[in-house]
Protein backbone atom coordinates (compact mmCIF):
# COMPACT_ATOMS: atom_id res chain seq x y z
CA UNK A 1 0.00 0.00 0.00
CA UNK A 2 2.95 2.26 0.79
CA UNK A 3 4.36 2.11 -2.85
CA UNK A 4 0.73 2.61 -4.01
CA UNK A 5 0.12 6.32 -2.62
CA UNK A 6 3.91 6.46 -3.21
CA UNK A 7 3.12 6.32 -7.11
CA UNK A 8 0.19 8.51 -6.51
CA UNK A 9 1.68 11.02 -5.13
CA UNK A 10 4.53 11.11 -7.79
CA UNK A 11 1.70 11.25 -9.89
CA UNK A 12 -0.58 13.40 -9.19
CA UNK A 13 2.36 16.04 -8.50
CA UNK A 14 2.82 15.20 -12.84
CA UNK A 15 -0.74 16.25 -13.18
CA UNK A 16 -0.35 19.01 -11.51
CA UNK A 17 2.72 20.30 -13.20
CA UNK A 18 1.29 20.26 -16.55
CA UNK A 19 -2.43 21.59 -15.66
CA UNK A 20 -0.61 24.55 -14.12
CA UNK A 21 1.77 24.75 -17.08
CA UNK A 22 -1.33 24.82 -19.46
CA UNK A 23 -3.30 26.94 -17.15
CA UNK A 24 -0.62 29.54 -16.77
CA UNK A 25 0.97 29.68 -19.67
CA UNK A 26 -0.64 27.83 -22.57
CA UNK A 27 -4.63 28.45 -22.22
CA UNK A 28 -4.91 31.67 -24.37
CA UNK A 29 -2.78 30.35 -26.99
CA UNK A 30 -3.74 29.83 -30.29
CA UNK A 31 -1.16 26.64 -30.22
CA UNK A 32 -4.34 24.78 -30.26
CA UNK A 33 -2.48 21.80 -31.80
CA UNK A 34 0.61 21.56 -29.83
CA UNK A 35 -1.56 21.93 -26.98
CA UNK A 36 -3.20 18.75 -27.28
CA UNK A 37 0.06 16.96 -27.93
CA UNK A 38 1.00 18.45 -24.45
CA UNK A 39 -1.64 17.73 -22.42
CA UNK A 40 -1.61 14.07 -23.86
CA UNK A 41 1.82 13.95 -22.88
CA UNK A 42 1.29 14.67 -19.51
CA UNK A 43 -0.95 12.54 -18.93
CA UNK A 44 1.22 9.35 -20.14
CA UNK A 45 4.21 11.02 -18.01
CA UNK A 46 2.07 10.82 -15.04
CA UNK A 47 1.82 6.72 -15.00
CA UNK A 48 5.25 6.29 -17.21
CA UNK A 49 7.67 8.49 -15.22
CA UNK A 50 7.38 7.32 -11.37
CA UNK A 51 7.94 3.49 -12.84
CA UNK A 52 11.75 4.39 -14.48
CA UNK A 53 14.08 4.77 -11.88
CA UNK A 54 17.96 5.26 -12.21
CA UNK A 55 19.90 3.30 -10.03
CA UNK A 56 23.21 4.19 -8.98
CA UNK A 57 25.66 2.34 -7.48
CA UNK A 58 27.91 2.86 -4.18
CA UNK A 59 30.45 0.70 -3.74
CA UNK A 60 31.66 0.54 0.08
CA UNK A 61 33.78 -1.74 2.37
CA UNK A 62 32.23 -4.85 3.98
CA UNK A 63 31.15 -3.65 7.24
CA UNK A 64 33.22 -5.33 10.19
CA UNK A 65 31.01 -9.26 10.91
CA UNK A 66 30.58 -11.96 13.56
CA UNK A 67 28.98 -15.19 14.07
CA UNK A 68 25.17 -15.05 14.42
CA UNK A 69 23.72 -15.85 17.39
CA UNK A 70 20.61 -17.75 16.13
CA UNK A 71 19.10 -18.00 19.94
CA UNK A 72 18.19 -14.48 20.01
CA UNK A 73 16.98 -13.67 16.59
CA UNK A 74 13.29 -14.55 16.97
CA UNK A 75 11.29 -12.33 18.36
CA UNK A 76 7.33 -12.09 19.00
CA UNK A 77 5.54 -9.78 16.82
CA UNK A 78 3.28 -7.06 17.24
CA UNK A 79 0.04 -8.15 16.30
CA UNK A 80 -2.04 -5.48 17.43
CA UNK A 81 0.32 -2.76 15.23
CA UNK A 82 -0.30 -5.76 12.09
CA UNK A 83 -4.01 -5.95 12.18
CA UNK A 84 -4.09 -2.09 12.66
CA UNK A 85 -2.28 -1.82 9.20
CA UNK A 86 -4.20 -4.46 7.63
CA UNK A 87 -7.58 -2.89 8.44
CA UNK A 88 -6.54 0.80 7.20
CA UNK A 89 -5.52 -0.85 4.18
CA UNK A 90 -8.56 -2.60 3.57
CA UNK A 91 -10.39 0.54 4.51
CA UNK A 92 -8.66 2.43 1.73
CA UNK A 93 -8.87 -0.36 -0.85
CA UNK A 94 -12.61 -0.87 -0.47
CA UNK A 95 -13.36 2.91 -0.90
CA UNK A 96 -11.22 3.29 -3.89
CA UNK A 97 -12.73 0.26 -5.22
CA UNK A 98 -16.37 1.63 -4.45
CA UNK A 99 -15.17 4.50 -6.73
CA UNK A 100 -14.13 2.94 -9.22
CA UNK A 101 -16.58 0.34 -9.86
CA UNK A 102 -19.26 3.31 -9.47
CA UNK A 103 -17.26 5.32 -12.36
CA UNK A 104 -16.48 2.20 -14.40
CA UNK A 105 -20.13 1.72 -14.52
CA UNK A 106 -21.01 4.93 -15.66
CA UNK A 107 -18.71 4.26 -18.49
CA UNK A 108 -20.65 0.92 -19.21
CA UNK A 109 -23.74 2.74 -19.32
CA UNK A 110 -22.51 5.56 -21.98
CA UNK A 111 -21.15 2.49 -24.01
CA UNK A 112 -24.65 1.03 -23.99
CA UNK A 113 -26.41 4.26 -24.95
CA UNK A 114 -24.28 5.38 -27.53
CA UNK A 115 -24.76 1.95 -29.06
CA UNK A 116 -28.48 2.76 -28.93
CA UNK A 117 -28.45 5.93 -30.90
CA UNK A 118 -25.94 4.49 -33.62
CA UNK A 119 -28.13 0.85 -33.52
CA UNK A 120 -30.87 0.39 -36.56
CA UNK A 121 -29.98 4.04 -38.14
CA UNK A 122 -29.88 4.48 -41.51
CA UNK A 123 -25.97 5.38 -42.48
CA UNK A 124 -25.09 7.40 -45.14
CA UNK A 125 -21.56 6.55 -46.07
CA UNK A 126 -19.65 10.00 -48.15
CA UNK A 127 -15.45 9.82 -48.24
CA UNK A 128 -14.64 8.29 -45.21
CA UNK A 129 -17.33 9.49 -42.51
CA UNK A 130 -20.09 7.63 -41.91
CA UNK A 131 -23.65 10.22 -41.27
CA UNK A 132 -26.21 9.80 -39.22
CA UNK A 133 -30.01 11.74 -39.75
CA UNK A 134 -31.58 10.63 -36.21
CA UNK A 135 -35.09 12.10 -35.35
CA UNK A 136 -33.66 12.18 -31.39
CA UNK A 137 -33.83 16.00 -30.06
CA UNK A 138 -29.46 15.33 -28.86
CA UNK A 139 -27.06 17.70 -29.85
CA UNK A 140 -24.11 16.74 -32.43
CA UNK A 141 -21.75 14.73 -31.58
CA UNK A 142 -19.09 12.34 -33.76
CA UNK A 143 -17.73 9.43 -32.78
CA UNK A 144 -14.71 8.25 -34.65
CA UNK A 145 -16.00 8.19 -38.07
CA UNK A 146 -19.71 8.82 -37.39
CA UNK A 147 -21.15 12.13 -37.15
CA UNK A 148 -25.04 12.08 -36.19
CA UNK A 149 -27.09 14.83 -36.43
CA UNK A 150 -30.66 15.78 -36.12
CA UNK A 151 -31.25 17.14 -39.70
CA UNK A 152 -34.45 19.35 -39.16
CA UNK A 153 -33.31 21.25 -36.25
CA UNK A 154 -31.50 23.56 -37.81
CA UNK A 155 -31.30 25.64 -41.54
CA UNK A 156 -28.67 24.70 -44.57
CA UNK A 157 -26.45 26.97 -43.18
CA UNK A 158 -26.16 26.05 -39.65
CA UNK A 159 -26.11 22.11 -41.06
CA UNK A 160 -23.09 22.75 -42.84
CA UNK A 161 -21.53 24.55 -40.23
CA UNK A 162 -21.96 21.91 -37.77
CA UNK A 163 -21.03 19.37 -40.11
CA UNK A 164 -17.42 20.94 -41.02
CA UNK A 165 -16.84 21.29 -36.98
CA UNK A 166 -17.75 17.55 -36.67
CA UNK A 167 -15.63 16.50 -39.18
CA UNK A 168 -12.49 18.44 -37.90
CA UNK A 169 -13.50 16.26 -35.12
CA UNK A 170 -13.48 13.04 -37.02
CA UNK A 171 -10.34 13.61 -39.37
CA UNK A 172 -8.07 14.36 -35.99
CA UNK A 173 -9.35 11.21 -33.82
CA UNK A 174 -10.71 13.16 -30.87
CA UNK A 175 -12.51 10.48 -29.36
CA UNK A 176 -9.49 9.03 -28.42
CA UNK A 177 -8.58 12.09 -26.26
CA UNK A 178 -11.82 11.81 -24.84
CA UNK A 179 -11.69 8.49 -24.11
CA UNK A 180 -8.13 8.59 -22.76
CA UNK A 181 -9.15 11.62 -20.07
CA UNK A 182 -12.28 9.32 -19.06
CA UNK A 183 -10.58 6.37 -18.32
CA UNK A 184 -8.12 8.62 -16.45
CA UNK A 185 -10.84 9.53 -14.44
CA UNK A 186 -11.86 6.40 -13.44
CA UNK A 187 -8.76 5.00 -12.15
CA UNK A 188 -7.71 7.97 -10.43
CA UNK A 189 -11.20 9.50 -9.78
CA UNK A 190 -10.15 10.52 -6.23
CA UNK A 191 -7.52 13.07 -7.34
CA UNK A 192 -9.40 16.19 -8.53
CA UNK A 193 -6.56 17.46 -11.11
CA UNK A 194 -7.73 14.44 -13.50
CA UNK A 195 -11.08 16.03 -13.74
CA UNK A 196 -9.99 19.29 -14.25
CA UNK A 197 -7.48 18.01 -16.62
CA UNK A 198 -10.49 16.23 -18.51
CA UNK A 199 -11.71 19.26 -18.90
CA UNK A 200 -9.18 21.13 -20.61
CA UNK A 201 -8.77 18.60 -23.13
CA UNK A 202 -12.25 18.91 -23.86
CA UNK A 203 -12.28 22.48 -24.47
CA UNK A 204 -8.82 22.66 -26.33
CA UNK A 205 -10.83 20.10 -28.68
CA UNK A 206 -13.40 22.45 -29.63
CA UNK A 207 -10.89 25.46 -29.66
CA UNK A 208 -9.35 22.85 -32.47
CA UNK A 209 -12.17 21.81 -34.33
CA UNK A 210 -13.85 25.81 -34.53
CA UNK A 211 -10.77 26.99 -35.71
CA UNK A 212 -10.22 24.97 -38.67
CA UNK A 213 -14.27 24.56 -39.40
CA UNK A 214 -14.29 28.61 -39.41
CA UNK A 215 -11.57 28.52 -41.77
CA UNK A 216 -13.84 25.83 -44.53
CA UNK A 217 -16.61 28.41 -43.85
CA UNK A 218 -16.88 31.49 -45.74
CA UNK A 219 -19.28 33.22 -43.30
CA UNK A 220 -17.11 33.21 -39.81
CA UNK A 221 -20.28 35.14 -37.98
CA UNK A 222 -22.62 32.83 -39.25
CA UNK A 223 -20.56 30.22 -37.40
CA UNK A 224 -20.64 31.87 -34.14
CA UNK A 225 -24.35 32.25 -34.33
CA UNK A 226 -24.51 28.51 -34.61
CA UNK A 227 -22.36 28.15 -31.49
CA UNK A 228 -25.17 30.24 -30.18
CA UNK A 229 -27.83 28.23 -31.24
CA UNK A 230 -26.54 24.95 -30.23
CA UNK A 231 -26.62 25.70 -26.43
CA UNK A 232 -30.13 25.31 -26.13
CA UNK A 233 -29.72 21.10 -26.81
CA UNK A 234 -28.72 19.79 -23.16
CA UNK A 235 -28.89 16.34 -24.32
CA UNK A 236 -25.75 15.04 -25.06
CA UNK A 237 -24.46 11.57 -25.56
CA UNK A 238 -21.01 11.21 -23.30
CA UNK A 239 -17.56 9.95 -24.64
CA UNK A 240 -18.13 11.26 -27.67
CA UNK A 241 -17.36 14.98 -29.48
CA UNK A 242 -20.49 16.65 -29.12
CA UNK A 243 -20.80 20.20 -30.83
CA UNK A 244 -22.42 21.70 -27.56
CA UNK A 245 -19.79 22.52 -25.11
CA UNK A 246 -20.11 24.35 -22.01
CA UNK A 247 -17.85 27.85 -22.26
CA UNK A 248 -19.39 29.15 -25.93
CA UNK A 249 -17.78 31.89 -24.97
CA UNK A 250 -14.63 31.45 -24.84
CA UNK A 251 -14.78 29.35 -27.70
CA UNK A 252 -16.30 32.93 -29.44
CA UNK A 253 -13.37 34.94 -28.39
CA UNK A 254 -10.85 31.98 -29.09
CA UNK A 255 -12.87 32.27 -32.83
CA UNK A 256 -11.77 35.85 -32.88
CA UNK A 257 -8.35 35.76 -31.18
CA UNK A 258 -5.16 36.96 -33.24
CA UNK A 259 -3.16 33.83 -33.67
CA UNK A 260 -0.23 33.45 -31.27
CA UNK A 261 3.21 34.28 -32.13
CA UNK A 262 5.97 31.60 -32.67
CA UNK A 263 8.55 33.31 -30.14
CA UNK A 264 5.87 31.57 -27.34
CA UNK A 265 6.20 28.77 -27.94
CA UNK A 266 8.85 28.75 -25.01
CA UNK A 267 6.31 27.93 -22.79
CA UNK A 268 6.05 24.40 -24.04
CA UNK A 269 9.66 23.81 -22.12
CA UNK A 270 8.92 25.29 -19.05
CA UNK A 271 8.08 21.73 -17.71
CA UNK A 272 11.56 20.46 -18.72
CA UNK A 273 13.51 21.40 -16.17
CA UNK A 274 10.71 20.64 -13.87
CA UNK A 275 10.72 17.00 -14.75
CA UNK A 276 14.55 16.74 -14.62
CA UNK A 277 14.32 18.12 -11.33
CA UNK A 278 11.89 15.37 -10.37
CA UNK A 279 13.81 12.59 -11.61
CA UNK A 280 16.74 13.67 -10.06
CA UNK A 281 14.78 14.79 -6.63
CA UNK A 282 12.91 11.71 -6.48
CA UNK A 283 13.68 8.61 -9.58
CA UNK A 284 17.32 7.82 -8.68
CA UNK A 285 17.84 4.86 -5.84
CA UNK A 286 21.07 4.90 -4.48
CA UNK A 287 22.30 1.36 -4.10
CA UNK A 288 25.29 0.76 -1.96
CA UNK A 289 26.84 -2.67 -2.45
CA UNK A 290 30.00 -4.35 -1.08
CA UNK A 291 32.87 -5.39 -3.19
CA UNK A 292 33.78 -9.32 -3.45
CA UNK A 293 36.52 -9.16 -1.56
CA UNK A 294 39.79 -11.37 -2.15
CA UNK A 295 42.09 -12.28 0.32
CA UNK A 296 44.68 -14.39 -0.13
CA UNK A 297 46.51 -16.19 3.39
CA UNK A 298 50.14 -16.70 3.68
CA UNK A 299 49.63 -20.46 3.99
CA UNK A 300 47.79 -20.74 0.77
CA UNK A 301 45.01 -22.75 2.06
CA UNK A 302 42.61 -20.25 1.51
CA UNK A 303 41.72 -18.61 -2.17
CA UNK A 304 39.14 -15.77 -2.15
CA UNK A 305 35.96 -15.15 0.67
CA UNK A 306 33.02 -13.66 -1.15
CA UNK A 307 30.73 -11.01 1.10
CA UNK A 308 26.96 -10.75 0.75
CA UNK A 309 25.67 -8.83 2.44
CA UNK A 310 21.77 -8.64 3.44
CA UNK A 311 20.57 -5.25 5.49
CA UNK A 312 17.40 -4.61 7.01
CA UNK A 313 16.32 -2.41 4.17
CA UNK A 314 17.22 -5.03 1.43
CA UNK A 315 14.72 -4.96 -1.55
CA UNK A 316 12.73 -8.05 -2.96
CA UNK A 317 14.91 -7.24 -6.09
CA UNK A 318 18.45 -6.88 -4.20
CA UNK A 319 17.74 -10.41 -2.61
CA UNK A 320 16.71 -12.07 -6.13
CA UNK A 321 20.35 -10.63 -7.29
CA UNK A 322 21.94 -12.53 -4.49
CA UNK A 323 20.52 -15.86 -5.42
CA UNK A 324 21.37 -15.35 -8.41
CA UNK A 325 24.94 -14.40 -7.97
CA UNK A 326 25.20 -17.40 -4.94
CA UNK A 327 24.04 -19.38 -7.69
CA UNK A 328 26.08 -18.45 -10.55
CA UNK A 329 29.29 -18.17 -8.92
CA UNK A 330 29.67 -20.37 -6.11
CA UNK A 331 26.75 -23.16 -7.39
CA UNK A 332 25.22 -22.39 -3.59
CA UNK A 333 20.83 -22.58 -3.56
CA UNK A 334 19.79 -19.76 -1.83
CA UNK A 335 16.01 -18.86 -1.04
CA UNK A 336 14.32 -16.40 0.91
CA UNK A 337 10.53 -16.71 1.66
CA UNK A 338 8.46 -15.56 4.60
CA UNK A 339 9.28 -11.86 3.94
CA UNK A 340 7.84 -9.23 6.04
CA UNK A 341 7.50 -6.11 5.84
CA UNK A 342 7.12 -2.79 8.62
CA UNK A 343 5.41 0.54 7.07
CA UNK A 344 8.98 1.99 6.07
CA UNK A 345 9.60 -1.19 4.20
CA UNK A 346 12.60 -2.27 6.56
CA UNK A 347 12.76 -6.23 7.06
CA UNK A 348 10.76 -7.66 9.79
CA UNK A 349 10.64 -11.16 9.31
CA UNK A 350 12.82 -13.23 7.02
CA UNK A 351 13.70 -17.17 6.91
CA UNK A 352 16.75 -18.00 4.97
CA UNK A 353 17.77 -21.33 3.18
CA UNK A 354 21.45 -22.64 2.11
CA UNK A 355 21.97 -25.33 0.96
CA UNK A 356 25.72 -26.11 -0.28
CA UNK A 357 25.77 -29.07 -2.32
CA UNK A 358 25.64 -31.97 -0.63
CA UNK A 359 25.80 -30.48 2.76
CA UNK A 360 23.45 -30.47 5.19
CA UNK A 361 20.65 -27.43 4.72
CA UNK A 362 21.59 -23.98 6.85
CA UNK A 363 18.29 -22.05 8.23
CA UNK A 364 17.71 -18.85 9.60
CA UNK A 365 14.58 -17.31 10.77
CA UNK A 366 13.73 -14.39 11.91
CA UNK A 367 10.88 -11.94 12.91
CA UNK A 368 9.26 -9.93 15.50
CA UNK A 369 8.08 -6.15 15.78
CA UNK A 370 11.82 -4.56 15.77
CA UNK A 371 13.59 -4.35 12.02
CA UNK A 372 16.25 -7.42 11.65
CA UNK A 373 19.62 -7.33 12.50
CA UNK A 374 21.82 -7.12 8.70
CA UNK A 375 23.90 -9.95 8.38
CA UNK A 376 26.20 -11.28 5.49
CA UNK A 377 26.17 -14.68 3.70
CA UNK A 378 30.24 -15.58 3.99
CA UNK A 379 31.38 -17.71 1.15
CA UNK A 380 34.83 -19.07 1.64
CA UNK A 381 36.49 -20.47 -1.47
CA UNK A 382 39.73 -23.13 -0.55
CA UNK A 383 42.98 -23.54 -3.33
CA UNK A 384 41.10 -27.25 -3.93
CA UNK A 385 37.83 -25.77 -4.75
CA UNK A 386 35.86 -26.69 -2.02
CA UNK A 387 33.90 -24.20 -0.87
CA UNK A 388 32.22 -22.91 2.89
CA UNK A 389 29.03 -21.20 3.69
CA UNK A 390 28.28 -19.05 6.62
CA UNK A 391 25.75 -16.73 7.96
CA UNK A 392 27.08 -13.73 10.16
CA UNK A 393 25.52 -10.68 11.54
CA UNK A 394 27.23 -7.44 12.05
CA UNK A 395 25.60 -6.61 15.31
CA UNK A 396 28.99 -5.78 17.43
CA UNK A 397 27.39 -4.26 20.13
CA UNK A 398 25.41 -7.23 21.67
CA UNK A 399 28.09 -8.90 24.31
CA UNK A 400 26.74 -12.26 23.57
CA UNK A 401 27.71 -12.18 20.47
CA UNK A 402 31.12 -10.57 21.18
CA UNK A 403 31.42 -13.95 23.07
CA UNK A 404 31.04 -15.95 20.17
CA UNK A 405 32.94 -14.47 17.93
CA UNK A 406 35.76 -14.42 20.13
CA UNK A 407 36.00 -18.53 20.52
CA UNK A 408 36.20 -18.33 16.73
CA UNK A 409 38.89 -16.13 16.13
CA UNK A 410 42.16 -17.31 15.08
CA UNK A 411 45.81 -15.89 16.37
CA UNK A 412 44.26 -14.17 19.48
CA UNK A 413 46.65 -13.51 22.18
CA UNK A 414 45.28 -13.06 25.80
CA UNK A 415 47.16 -12.27 28.70
CA UNK A 416 45.43 -13.60 32.05
CA UNK A 417 44.49 -11.30 35.09
CA UNK A 418 46.13 -14.08 37.11
CA UNK A 419 48.82 -12.81 39.40
CA UNK A 420 50.60 -16.04 39.66
CA UNK A 421 50.46 -16.91 36.06
CA UNK A 422 50.14 -15.79 32.57
CA UNK A 423 48.42 -17.90 29.87
CA UNK A 424 49.27 -17.27 25.89
CA UNK A 425 47.01 -18.60 23.24
CA UNK A 426 48.14 -19.28 20.12
CA UNK A 427 46.34 -20.89 16.44
CA UNK A 428 49.66 -21.52 14.45
CA UNK A 429 49.59 -22.66 10.70
CA UNK A 430 52.05 -23.05 8.31
CA UNK A 431 52.10 -19.43 7.33
CA UNK A 432 52.43 -18.37 11.07
CA UNK A 433 55.76 -18.51 12.67
CA UNK A 434 54.59 -18.10 15.96
CA UNK A 435 57.30 -18.70 18.94
CA UNK A 436 56.88 -18.73 22.44
CA UNK A 437 59.59 -18.63 24.92
CA UNK A 438 59.16 -19.20 28.73
CA UNK A 439 61.72 -18.50 31.34
CA UNK A 440 60.76 -18.59 35.05
CA UNK A 441 62.42 -18.16 37.52
CA UNK A 442 61.04 -18.63 41.49
CA UNK A 443 62.78 -16.86 44.49
CA UNK A 444 61.43 -18.26 47.68
CA UNK A 445 62.88 -16.30 50.55
CA UNK A 446 63.01 -18.07 54.46
CA UNK A 447 62.06 -14.62 56.24
CA UNK A 448 59.29 -14.59 53.61
CA UNK A 449 55.90 -15.87 52.75
CA UNK A 450 55.75 -14.54 49.33
CA UNK A 451 56.85 -15.78 46.13
CA UNK A 452 57.60 -14.07 42.71
CA UNK A 453 56.96 -15.42 39.55
CA UNK A 454 58.03 -14.01 36.54
CA UNK A 455 57.19 -14.85 33.39
CA UNK A 456 58.66 -13.41 29.85
CA UNK A 457 56.68 -14.66 26.73
CA UNK A 458 58.04 -13.67 23.51
CA UNK A 459 55.04 -14.43 20.27
CA UNK A 460 56.29 -13.38 17.23
CA UNK A 461 52.40 -12.29 15.97
CA UNK A 462 53.27 -11.55 12.61
CA UNK A 463 56.06 -10.36 10.91
CA UNK A 464 56.54 -7.08 11.72
CA UNK A 465 55.98 -6.71 15.62
CA UNK A 466 56.72 -9.19 18.67
CA UNK A 467 54.72 -8.72 21.99
CA UNK A 468 56.42 -9.21 25.02
CA UNK A 469 53.89 -10.14 28.07
CA UNK A 470 55.74 -9.71 31.43
CA UNK A 471 53.40 -10.31 34.50
CA UNK A 472 54.66 -9.55 37.91
CA UNK A 473 52.41 -11.00 40.84
CA UNK A 474 53.23 -7.33 42.86
CA UNK A 475 53.12 -5.12 39.65
CA UNK A 476 50.26 -7.08 37.72
CA UNK A 477 50.35 -7.81 33.55
CA UNK A 478 52.31 -5.30 31.67
CA UNK A 479 52.63 -6.04 27.61
CA UNK A 480 55.57 -4.58 25.29
CA UNK A 481 55.67 -4.62 22.10
CA UNK A 482 58.75 -4.21 19.90
CA UNK A 483 59.16 -3.69 15.56
CA UNK A 484 61.24 -6.30 14.40
CA UNK A 485 62.55 -2.78 12.17
CA UNK A 486 65.57 -0.94 12.74
CA UNK A 487 64.98 1.79 15.94
CA UNK A 488 63.68 1.79 19.01
CA UNK A 489 60.18 3.54 18.19
CA UNK A 490 58.56 2.87 15.09
CA UNK A 491 54.79 3.33 13.84
CA UNK A 492 52.70 0.47 13.85
CA UNK A 493 51.10 -0.79 10.99
CA UNK A 494 48.10 -2.63 12.58
CA UNK A 495 44.71 -0.97 13.69
CA UNK A 496 45.19 -0.20 17.39
CA UNK A 497 41.61 -0.64 19.23
CA UNK A 498 42.12 0.62 22.92
CA UNK A 499 38.95 -0.33 25.52
CA UNK A 500 36.62 -0.18 22.86
CA UNK A 501 38.09 2.83 20.98
CA UNK A 502 40.04 2.66 17.46
CA UNK A 503 43.04 5.46 17.76
CA UNK A 504 43.42 7.11 14.41
CA UNK A 505 46.56 8.81 14.45
CA UNK A 506 49.56 7.06 14.34
CA UNK A 507 50.45 4.75 17.59
CA UNK A 508 54.15 3.93 18.17
CA UNK A 509 55.85 0.66 20.21
CA UNK A 510 56.67 3.47 22.83
CA UNK A 511 53.08 4.38 23.20
CA UNK A 512 52.07 1.14 23.92
CA UNK A 513 54.27 0.79 26.77
CA UNK A 514 52.97 3.41 28.42
CA UNK A 515 49.49 1.21 28.39
CA UNK A 516 48.75 -0.37 31.66
CA UNK A 517 47.07 -3.71 30.03
CA UNK A 518 44.91 -5.94 31.33
CA UNK A 519 44.35 -7.98 28.26
CA UNK A 520 45.47 -8.35 24.51
CA UNK A 521 43.67 -9.87 20.97
CA UNK A 522 45.65 -9.74 17.87
CA UNK A 523 43.64 -10.35 14.55
CA UNK A 524 45.38 -10.74 11.42
CA UNK A 525 44.68 -12.06 7.65
CA UNK A 526 41.00 -13.14 7.25
CA UNK A 527 39.51 -12.53 10.51
CA UNK A 528 40.49 -9.26 10.50
CA UNK A 529 39.23 -8.12 7.42
CA UNK A 530 36.20 -10.10 7.54
CA UNK A 531 35.55 -8.20 10.90
CA UNK A 532 37.08 -5.05 10.52
CA UNK A 533 37.05 -4.74 6.64
CA UNK A 534 39.99 -2.40 4.65
CA UNK A 535 40.62 -0.64 7.97
CA UNK A 536 42.04 -4.44 9.47
CA UNK A 537 44.08 -5.83 6.23
CA UNK A 538 47.43 -5.23 8.07
CA UNK A 539 45.97 -6.65 11.14
CA UNK A 540 44.54 -5.33 14.05
CA UNK A 541 45.58 -4.93 18.18
CA UNK A 542 42.76 -4.82 20.69
CA UNK A 543 43.84 -3.97 23.53
CA UNK A 544 41.54 -3.64 27.35
CA UNK A 545 43.56 -1.47 30.22
CA UNK A 546 43.21 -1.91 33.79
CA UNK A 547 40.59 0.58 35.17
Amino acid sequence: METLFIFIGKSSALLALFYCAYYFLLRKETFFNNNRWFLLSGLFTSIILPFIVYTKIVWVAPAPISNINFSEINEVQNIENSVLQINLNVVLLSLYSIGFLALLIKFAIDFYSLNTVLKGKKVKQQADFKFIDTNQNIAPFSYFDYIVYNSSLYTAIELESIIEHEKVHSEQNHTIDVLISRIFCVLFWFNPIVWLYKKAILQNLEFIADNEAAQKISDKKAYQYTLLKITTHENCVAITNHFYQSLIKKRIIMLNKNQSKKRNSWKFCVVIPALAAFVLLFQIEVIAKERQQIIKELSGKIKSVDVYKIKKNSTDAELKEIKEKLKTIHNVDFEASEIKRNSLSDLTSLKIDIKNGNQQTQSIQTGGNKTIQDFGIIVTTDNDGSKKVGIRTADETDKDQKIVARKNLKNVVNTSDNTNSTTTKTNSNSDNNVKANSNTNKNVSANTSTTNVNTDASTNVDSSVTVNVNDDAKSGTTVKISSKKSGSQKNLDQLVIVDGVVINEKVTTDDLQELNIKSMEIYKGIDAIVKYGEQGKNGVIIIETRK
